[in-house]
Protein backbone atom coordinates (compact mmCIF):
# COMPACT_ATOMS: atom_id res chain seq x y z
CA UNK A 1 0.00 0.00 0.00
CA UNK A 2 0.75 3.82 -0.69
CA UNK A 3 0.00 6.49 1.33
CA UNK A 4 0.34 10.49 1.11
CA UNK A 5 -1.95 13.55 2.66
CA UNK A 6 -3.79 15.65 0.37
CA UNK A 7 -4.92 19.31 1.58
CA UNK A 8 -9.16 19.70 2.59
CA UNK A 9 -9.92 22.95 3.74
CA UNK A 10 -7.32 23.69 6.68
CA UNK A 11 -6.61 20.08 6.79
CA UNK A 12 -5.68 16.70 5.29
CA UNK A 13 -7.32 13.65 4.58
CA UNK A 14 -5.37 10.21 3.67
CA UNK A 15 -5.04 8.69 0.42
CA UNK A 16 -4.09 4.76 0.78
CA UNK A 17 -3.58 3.28 -2.17
CA UNK A 18 -3.22 -0.46 -3.13
CA UNK A 19 0.47 -1.60 -5.06
CA UNK A 20 -0.31 -0.30 -8.40
CA UNK A 21 1.74 -0.80 -11.89
CA UNK A 22 2.27 2.61 -11.81
CA UNK A 23 1.60 5.50 -9.56
CA UNK A 24 2.50 9.46 -10.62
CA UNK A 25 2.12 12.44 -8.42
CA UNK A 26 2.47 15.41 -9.84
CA UNK A 27 3.49 19.12 -8.85
CA UNK A 28 4.39 21.99 -10.42
CA UNK A 29 8.01 23.86 -10.12
CA UNK A 30 9.12 25.31 -7.58
CA UNK A 31 8.84 29.31 -7.73
CA UNK A 32 10.08 31.83 -5.43
CA UNK A 33 8.72 35.20 -5.10
CA UNK A 34 10.42 38.47 -5.68
CA UNK A 35 12.44 39.94 -2.75
CA UNK A 36 12.29 43.46 -3.65
CA UNK A 37 9.30 44.53 -5.25
CA UNK A 38 9.84 47.69 -6.20
CA UNK A 39 13.43 47.20 -7.85
CA UNK A 40 12.29 44.65 -9.44
CA UNK A 41 9.51 46.42 -11.19
CA UNK A 42 11.73 49.27 -12.09
CA UNK A 43 14.23 46.63 -13.49
CA UNK A 44 11.66 45.74 -15.93
CA UNK A 45 10.50 49.00 -17.05
CA UNK A 46 13.78 49.63 -17.91
CA UNK A 47 14.72 46.92 -19.36
CA UNK A 48 11.32 45.88 -21.36
CA UNK A 49 10.55 42.81 -23.82
CA UNK A 50 10.33 44.26 -27.24
CA UNK A 51 9.64 47.62 -27.29
CA UNK A 52 11.82 50.75 -25.96
CA UNK A 53 11.29 52.13 -22.29
CA UNK A 54 8.95 54.40 -21.49
CA UNK A 55 11.14 57.25 -22.17
CA UNK A 56 11.47 56.88 -24.92
CA UNK A 57 7.64 55.83 -26.18
CA UNK A 58 5.70 58.76 -24.50
CA UNK A 59 6.32 62.37 -25.05
CA UNK A 60 5.30 64.83 -21.67
CA UNK A 61 2.41 66.50 -23.67
CA UNK A 62 0.64 62.98 -23.67
CA UNK A 63 -2.12 61.91 -22.07
CA UNK A 64 -2.08 58.27 -20.50
CA UNK A 65 -4.54 55.60 -19.57
CA UNK A 66 -3.25 52.84 -17.78
CA UNK A 67 -5.79 50.04 -17.61
CA UNK A 68 -6.24 47.96 -14.04
CA UNK A 69 -7.91 44.55 -12.84
CA UNK A 70 -10.80 45.22 -10.82
CA UNK A 71 -11.35 43.91 -7.44
CA UNK A 72 -11.97 39.98 -8.58
CA UNK A 73 -8.05 40.17 -9.38
CA UNK A 74 -7.05 41.36 -6.18
CA UNK A 75 -4.64 39.10 -6.56
CA UNK A 76 -2.78 40.56 -8.92
CA UNK A 77 -1.66 43.31 -6.31
CA UNK A 78 -1.63 46.21 -8.52
CA UNK A 79 -1.61 48.25 -5.13
CA UNK A 80 2.11 46.91 -4.58
CA UNK A 81 3.59 47.98 -8.59
CA UNK A 82 1.29 50.76 -9.96
CA UNK A 83 3.36 53.61 -7.74
CA UNK A 84 6.50 52.35 -9.74
CA UNK A 85 4.95 52.33 -13.10
CA UNK A 86 3.38 55.90 -11.87
CA UNK A 87 6.65 57.38 -11.22
CA UNK A 88 8.35 55.81 -14.30
CA UNK A 89 5.52 57.66 -16.19
CA UNK A 90 6.71 61.16 -14.72
CA UNK A 91 10.18 60.66 -15.63
CA UNK A 92 9.50 60.78 -18.80
CA UNK A 93 8.02 64.30 -18.40
CA UNK A 94 4.60 63.00 -17.57
CA UNK A 95 2.35 64.88 -14.76
CA UNK A 96 -0.01 63.05 -12.46
CA UNK A 97 -2.87 64.98 -13.78
CA UNK A 98 -2.25 63.89 -17.09
CA UNK A 99 -2.18 59.97 -15.74
CA UNK A 100 -5.89 57.62 -15.58
CA UNK A 101 -5.96 54.72 -14.18
CA UNK A 102 -9.13 53.28 -15.57
CA UNK A 103 -10.60 49.95 -13.90
CA UNK A 104 -11.66 47.35 -16.37
CA UNK A 105 -14.92 45.85 -15.00
CA UNK A 106 -15.71 44.42 -18.02
CA UNK A 107 -19.62 43.30 -17.01
CA UNK A 108 -18.59 42.92 -13.22
CA UNK A 109 -20.10 45.97 -10.74
CA UNK A 110 -18.15 49.10 -10.06
CA UNK A 111 -16.19 49.40 -7.02
CA UNK A 112 -16.56 51.48 -4.48
CA UNK A 113 -14.30 54.38 -3.22
CA UNK A 114 -12.66 52.07 -0.19
CA UNK A 115 -12.76 48.73 -3.32
CA UNK A 116 -10.27 51.41 -5.08
CA UNK A 117 -8.10 51.95 -2.09
CA UNK A 118 -7.57 47.80 -1.11
CA UNK A 119 -6.88 47.02 -4.88
CA UNK A 120 -4.70 50.45 -5.98
CA UNK A 121 -3.68 51.75 -2.76
CA UNK A 122 -3.62 55.24 -0.78
CA UNK A 123 -0.73 56.32 -3.11
CA UNK A 124 -2.53 55.83 -6.11
CA UNK A 125 -5.69 56.91 -5.37
CA UNK A 126 -4.50 60.50 -3.68
CA UNK A 127 -2.25 60.70 -7.09
CA UNK A 128 -4.21 60.03 -9.78
CA UNK A 129 -7.64 60.09 -11.35
CA UNK A 130 -9.17 56.69 -10.76
CA UNK A 131 -12.40 55.93 -13.43
CA UNK A 132 -14.26 53.12 -14.41
CA UNK A 133 -15.23 51.21 -17.64
CA UNK A 134 -18.55 49.33 -16.80
CA UNK A 135 -19.93 47.14 -19.89
CA UNK A 136 -23.24 48.32 -19.65
CA UNK A 137 -22.91 51.97 -19.58
CA UNK A 138 -23.50 52.11 -23.26
CA UNK A 139 -22.59 55.59 -23.14
CA UNK A 140 -19.66 55.77 -22.81
CA UNK A 141 -18.61 53.25 -25.54
CA UNK A 142 -17.78 53.88 -29.05
CA UNK A 143 -17.37 51.01 -31.96
CA UNK A 144 -13.91 51.03 -33.86
CA UNK A 145 -14.73 48.36 -35.92
CA UNK A 146 -15.70 44.62 -36.47
CA UNK A 147 -14.14 41.23 -36.36
CA UNK A 148 -13.23 38.86 -38.78
CA UNK A 149 -15.94 36.73 -37.28
CA UNK A 150 -17.92 39.28 -36.84
CA UNK A 151 -18.02 40.42 -33.64
CA UNK A 152 -19.08 44.39 -32.75
CA UNK A 153 -15.84 46.11 -31.54
CA UNK A 154 -16.90 48.57 -29.05
CA UNK A 155 -14.72 50.54 -26.63
CA UNK A 156 -14.68 52.92 -23.40
CA UNK A 157 -14.39 56.55 -25.63
CA UNK A 158 -11.45 57.50 -23.08
CA UNK A 159 -9.45 54.73 -24.23
CA UNK A 160 -10.20 55.82 -27.74
CA UNK A 161 -9.43 59.11 -27.13
CA UNK A 162 -6.10 58.81 -24.94
CA UNK A 163 -2.75 59.41 -26.63
CA UNK A 164 -1.27 56.39 -25.03
CA UNK A 165 -2.98 53.13 -23.43
CA UNK A 166 -1.07 50.80 -20.95
CA UNK A 167 -2.00 47.45 -20.20
CA UNK A 168 -1.56 45.94 -16.58
CA UNK A 169 -2.81 42.64 -15.00
CA UNK A 170 -1.94 38.78 -13.85
CA UNK A 171 -0.46 35.90 -16.26
CA UNK A 172 -2.10 32.99 -15.36
CA UNK A 173 -3.57 29.63 -17.00
CA UNK A 174 -7.43 30.84 -17.98
CA UNK A 175 -10.36 27.91 -18.53
CA UNK A 176 -11.63 30.35 -21.71
CA UNK A 177 -9.02 32.21 -23.18
CA UNK A 178 -5.94 30.15 -22.50
CA UNK A 179 -4.18 32.44 -20.54
CA UNK A 180 -5.12 35.60 -18.37
CA UNK A 181 -3.70 38.92 -19.06
CA UNK A 182 -2.18 40.61 -21.86
CA UNK A 183 -5.35 41.31 -24.26
CA UNK A 184 -7.83 40.54 -21.43
CA UNK A 185 -8.07 44.32 -20.35
CA UNK A 186 -9.18 45.47 -22.90
CA UNK A 187 -11.66 42.45 -23.72
CA UNK A 188 -13.31 41.94 -21.60
CA UNK A 189 -11.68 44.68 -19.69
CA UNK A 190 -12.93 48.34 -21.36
CA UNK A 191 -15.00 46.50 -23.59
CA UNK A 192 -18.83 46.97 -24.37
CA UNK A 193 -21.31 44.09 -23.34
CA UNK A 194 -21.96 43.53 -27.14
CA UNK A 195 -18.24 43.05 -27.74
CA UNK A 196 -18.14 41.15 -24.37
CA UNK A 197 -21.00 38.97 -25.33
CA UNK A 198 -20.02 38.39 -28.48
CA UNK A 199 -16.81 37.37 -28.18
CA UNK A 200 -17.28 35.33 -25.22
CA UNK A 201 -19.87 32.93 -27.29
CA UNK A 202 -17.55 31.36 -29.05
CA UNK A 203 -16.06 28.94 -25.69
CA UNK A 204 -19.61 27.98 -26.57
CA UNK A 205 -20.19 25.11 -29.35
CA UNK A 206 -21.22 26.06 -32.64
CA UNK A 207 -23.69 23.22 -32.40
CA UNK A 208 -26.88 24.22 -30.10
CA UNK A 209 -27.28 21.52 -27.46
CA UNK A 210 -23.47 20.01 -27.50
CA UNK A 211 -22.09 22.36 -25.01
CA UNK A 212 -18.69 23.78 -24.53
CA UNK A 213 -16.15 24.83 -27.84
CA UNK A 214 -13.23 22.34 -26.56
CA UNK A 215 -10.93 24.25 -27.82
CA UNK A 216 -11.68 27.04 -25.57
CA UNK A 217 -9.33 25.96 -22.84
CA UNK A 218 -6.44 26.29 -20.41
CA UNK A 219 -2.77 26.95 -22.00
CA UNK A 220 -4.16 26.87 -25.95
CA UNK A 221 -3.73 29.60 -28.21
CA UNK A 222 -3.55 28.41 -31.40
CA UNK A 223 -6.75 26.91 -32.19
CA UNK A 224 -8.72 29.19 -29.79
CA UNK A 225 -11.23 31.08 -31.45
CA UNK A 226 -11.73 33.41 -28.17
CA UNK A 227 -8.29 34.36 -27.52
CA UNK A 228 -8.12 35.24 -31.57
CA UNK A 229 -10.87 37.85 -31.88
CA UNK A 230 -9.41 39.10 -28.64
CA UNK A 231 -6.30 40.26 -30.13
CA UNK A 232 -7.98 41.35 -33.57
CA UNK A 233 -9.91 43.70 -30.94
CA UNK A 234 -6.90 44.43 -29.38
CA UNK A 235 -4.91 45.28 -32.51
CA UNK A 236 -7.23 47.86 -33.34
CA UNK A 237 -5.97 49.82 -30.21
CA UNK A 238 -2.58 49.04 -30.87
CA UNK A 239 -1.45 49.59 -27.06
CA UNK A 240 1.27 51.80 -26.42
CA UNK A 241 2.90 49.57 -23.40
CA UNK A 242 2.06 46.49 -20.92
CA UNK A 243 2.99 45.51 -17.76
CA UNK A 244 1.89 42.11 -16.49
CA UNK A 245 2.65 40.00 -13.17
CA UNK A 246 3.03 36.13 -12.85
CA UNK A 247 2.03 35.06 -9.31
CA UNK A 248 3.97 32.12 -7.74
CA UNK A 249 1.29 29.25 -6.54
CA UNK A 250 1.50 30.92 -3.21
CA UNK A 251 0.58 34.52 -4.17
CA UNK A 252 4.03 35.94 -4.33
CA UNK A 253 5.13 37.83 -7.30
CA UNK A 254 7.47 35.57 -9.34
CA UNK A 255 8.17 38.60 -11.67
CA UNK A 256 7.34 41.43 -14.33
CA UNK A 257 6.63 41.60 -17.30
CA UNK A 258 7.35 44.78 -19.43
CA UNK A 259 7.41 45.88 -22.98
CA UNK A 260 5.35 45.10 -26.07
CA UNK A 261 1.94 44.25 -25.28
CA UNK A 262 2.10 40.95 -27.31
CA UNK A 263 5.97 39.70 -26.68
CA UNK A 264 6.14 40.63 -23.46
CA UNK A 265 2.74 39.06 -22.64
CA UNK A 266 3.75 35.87 -24.51
CA UNK A 267 7.17 35.78 -22.07
CA UNK A 268 4.95 35.95 -19.26
CA UNK A 269 2.38 32.93 -20.90
CA UNK A 270 5.94 31.12 -21.18
CA UNK A 271 6.59 31.83 -17.37
CA UNK A 272 3.58 30.67 -16.41
CA UNK A 273 4.03 27.59 -18.13
CA UNK A 274 7.15 26.81 -16.70
CA UNK A 275 5.79 27.08 -12.92
CA UNK A 276 2.19 25.44 -13.33
CA UNK A 277 2.32 23.04 -16.30
CA UNK A 278 3.79 19.47 -16.00
CA UNK A 279 4.63 17.58 -18.81
CA UNK A 280 3.66 13.95 -18.21
CA UNK A 281 3.60 10.78 -20.52
CA UNK A 282 0.52 9.69 -20.98
CA UNK A 283 -2.66 9.32 -19.32
CA UNK A 284 -3.89 7.60 -15.97
CA UNK A 285 -7.01 5.53 -15.61
CA UNK A 286 -7.66 7.14 -12.03
CA UNK A 287 -6.61 10.59 -11.49
CA UNK A 288 -6.53 11.95 -7.57
CA UNK A 289 -6.39 15.71 -7.41
CA UNK A 290 -6.41 17.99 -4.67
CA UNK A 291 -7.43 21.58 -4.81
CA UNK A 292 -4.70 22.42 -2.50
CA UNK A 293 -6.91 23.18 0.48
CA UNK A 294 -8.12 27.11 1.93
CA UNK A 295 -9.05 28.84 0.18
CA UNK A 296 -8.62 27.16 -2.82
CA UNK A 297 -11.10 25.07 -1.98
CA UNK A 298 -13.39 27.37 0.26
CA UNK A 299 -16.52 26.89 -2.45
CA UNK A 300 -16.92 24.97 -5.71
CA UNK A 301 -16.31 27.60 -7.59
CA UNK A 302 -12.85 28.26 -6.71
CA UNK A 303 -12.39 24.17 -6.16
CA UNK A 304 -13.84 23.39 -9.66
CA UNK A 305 -10.98 24.68 -11.39
CA UNK A 306 -8.60 22.09 -10.09
CA UNK A 307 -11.32 19.37 -12.51
CA UNK A 308 -11.40 21.35 -15.03
CA UNK A 309 -6.92 21.50 -14.76
CA UNK A 310 -7.06 17.07 -14.26
CA UNK A 311 -9.60 16.74 -17.43
CA UNK A 312 -6.61 16.28 -20.11
CA UNK A 313 -5.18 13.58 -17.48
CA UNK A 314 -7.74 11.18 -17.56
CA UNK A 315 -8.10 8.19 -19.93
CA UNK A 316 -10.99 7.75 -22.22
CA UNK A 317 -12.89 5.26 -19.57
CA UNK A 318 -10.86 6.10 -16.86
CA UNK A 319 -12.69 8.51 -13.96
CA UNK A 320 -11.41 10.84 -11.31
CA UNK A 321 -11.39 11.52 -7.58
CA UNK A 322 -11.35 14.75 -6.67
CA UNK A 323 -10.98 16.56 -3.04
CA UNK A 324 -12.47 19.55 -2.01
CA UNK A 325 -13.85 20.77 1.80
CA UNK A 326 -16.38 23.61 0.02
CA UNK A 327 -17.28 24.88 3.31
CA UNK A 328 -19.53 27.91 1.62
CA UNK A 329 -21.13 25.23 -1.34
CA UNK A 330 -23.38 27.97 -2.37
CA UNK A 331 -21.04 31.23 -2.97
CA UNK A 332 -21.10 32.94 -4.81
CA UNK A 333 -24.99 32.47 -6.29
CA UNK A 334 -23.92 33.54 -9.53
CA UNK A 335 -22.25 30.66 -10.00
CA UNK A 336 -24.29 28.17 -7.99
CA UNK A 337 -27.30 29.05 -9.65
CA UNK A 338 -26.78 27.58 -12.64
CA UNK A 339 -26.93 23.72 -11.52
CA UNK A 340 -30.84 24.68 -10.92
CA UNK A 341 -31.82 24.08 -14.27
CA UNK A 342 -33.91 20.70 -14.51
CA UNK A 343 -31.66 19.65 -17.76
CA UNK A 344 -27.80 20.87 -18.71
CA UNK A 345 -29.83 21.85 -22.40
CA UNK A 346 -31.96 24.28 -20.40
CA UNK A 347 -28.37 25.74 -18.88
CA UNK A 348 -26.93 25.73 -22.37
CA UNK A 349 -29.93 27.76 -23.49
CA UNK A 350 -29.81 30.37 -20.50
CA UNK A 351 -25.82 30.61 -21.41
CA UNK A 352 -26.21 30.86 -25.10
CA UNK A 353 -28.93 34.29 -24.66
CA UNK A 354 -27.05 36.16 -21.67
CA UNK A 355 -23.30 34.45 -21.69
CA UNK A 356 -21.32 34.97 -18.02
CA UNK A 357 -18.40 33.22 -16.89
CA UNK A 358 -19.32 31.75 -13.76
CA UNK A 359 -22.24 29.89 -15.98
CA UNK A 360 -19.73 29.01 -18.40
CA UNK A 361 -17.89 27.27 -15.63
CA UNK A 362 -20.62 25.83 -14.24
CA UNK A 363 -22.18 24.19 -17.82
CA UNK A 364 -18.56 23.17 -18.64
CA UNK A 365 -18.79 21.22 -15.27
CA UNK A 366 -21.97 19.75 -15.94
CA UNK A 367 -20.32 18.51 -19.25
CA UNK A 368 -17.77 17.29 -17.96
CA UNK A 369 -19.28 15.20 -15.47
CA UNK A 370 -21.51 13.29 -18.32
CA UNK A 371 -18.24 12.46 -19.93
CA UNK A 372 -15.74 11.55 -16.88
CA UNK A 373 -17.05 10.11 -14.23
CA UNK A 374 -16.01 11.96 -10.94
CA UNK A 375 -16.35 11.62 -7.04
CA UNK A 376 -15.84 14.02 -4.94
CA UNK A 377 -14.81 13.88 -1.44
CA UNK A 378 -16.17 16.98 0.63
CA UNK A 379 -18.41 17.91 3.48
CA UNK A 380 -21.55 15.93 4.46
CA UNK A 381 -23.77 18.51 3.64
CA UNK A 382 -22.96 19.45 0.41
CA UNK A 383 -24.22 16.26 -1.21
CA UNK A 384 -27.51 17.27 -2.48
CA UNK A 385 -25.62 20.31 -3.73
CA UNK A 386 -23.12 17.73 -6.24
CA UNK A 387 -26.58 15.89 -6.72
CA UNK A 388 -27.41 18.80 -8.91
CA UNK A 389 -24.27 18.60 -11.20
CA UNK A 390 -24.02 15.20 -12.19
CA UNK A 391 -20.75 14.45 -9.71
CA UNK A 392 -21.29 11.75 -6.58
CA UNK A 393 -20.23 13.13 -3.79
CA UNK A 394 -18.62 11.22 -0.18
CA UNK A 395 -17.43 12.54 2.67
CA UNK A 396 -14.11 10.06 3.07
CA UNK A 397 -11.22 9.27 1.12
CA UNK A 398 -11.75 5.19 1.61
CA UNK A 399 -15.58 5.23 0.44
CA UNK A 400 -14.07 7.52 -2.99
CA UNK A 401 -11.27 4.62 -3.59
CA UNK A 402 -14.59 2.03 -2.96
CA UNK A 403 -16.41 3.58 -5.81
CA UNK A 404 -13.02 3.47 -8.05
CA UNK A 405 -12.30 -0.22 -7.06
CA UNK A 406 -15.86 -0.54 -8.53
CA UNK A 407 -15.22 0.40 -12.19
CA UNK A 408 -11.46 -0.07 -12.00
CA UNK A 409 -8.57 -2.78 -11.33
CA UNK A 410 -7.12 -0.53 -8.93
CA UNK A 411 -3.63 -3.25 -8.83
CA UNK A 412 -3.45 -3.07 -12.31
CA UNK A 413 -3.97 0.59 -13.67
CA UNK A 414 -2.36 3.99 -14.10
CA UNK A 415 -2.86 6.40 -11.08
CA UNK A 416 -1.99 9.93 -11.52
CA UNK A 417 -1.82 12.04 -8.06
CA UNK A 418 -2.50 15.74 -8.45
CA UNK A 419 -1.74 17.17 -4.97
CA UNK A 420 -2.42 20.80 -5.66
CA UNK A 421 -4.69 20.50 -8.62
CA UNK A 422 -5.94 24.25 -8.44
CA UNK A 423 -2.09 25.66 -9.78
CA UNK A 424 -0.92 22.40 -11.94
CA UNK A 425 -2.11 21.87 -15.06
CA UNK A 426 -0.53 18.16 -16.92
CA UNK A 427 0.44 18.79 -20.27
CA UNK A 428 0.28 15.45 -22.14
CA UNK A 429 3.44 14.66 -24.71
CA UNK A 430 2.25 14.28 -27.93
Amino acid sequence: MQEMELAFGKGMVRLVLPEARHIEVVEGSQAAGVRDITKAAQQALTRPIGAPPLKKIISSSDTVVIIVSDITRQWVRHDLFLPALINELNAAGVPDSQITVMVALGAHRPHSDRENVLNYGQEVVDRVAIVQSYALEEEHFVQIGTTSRGVPVTINRRIVEADRIILTGGICYHPMAGFGGGRKAILPGVSGYDSIQGNHRFCLSPVVGEGVNPLCTSGNLETNDMHQDMMEMARMLEPDFLFNVVLTPEGEISGFFAGHWIEAWQAGCRKVEEIYGVAVEQQADLVVVSAGGFPKDMNFYQASKSIHNAVPAVKQGGMMIAVMECLDINDPPDFSQWFDYPSLLEAELALRRAFTVPGFIAVKMRYTAREIPIVVVTLAQNAEFFSKTGIKAVNSMEEAIRVAAQRLDLSNCRIMVLPHGGSTLPLIKK
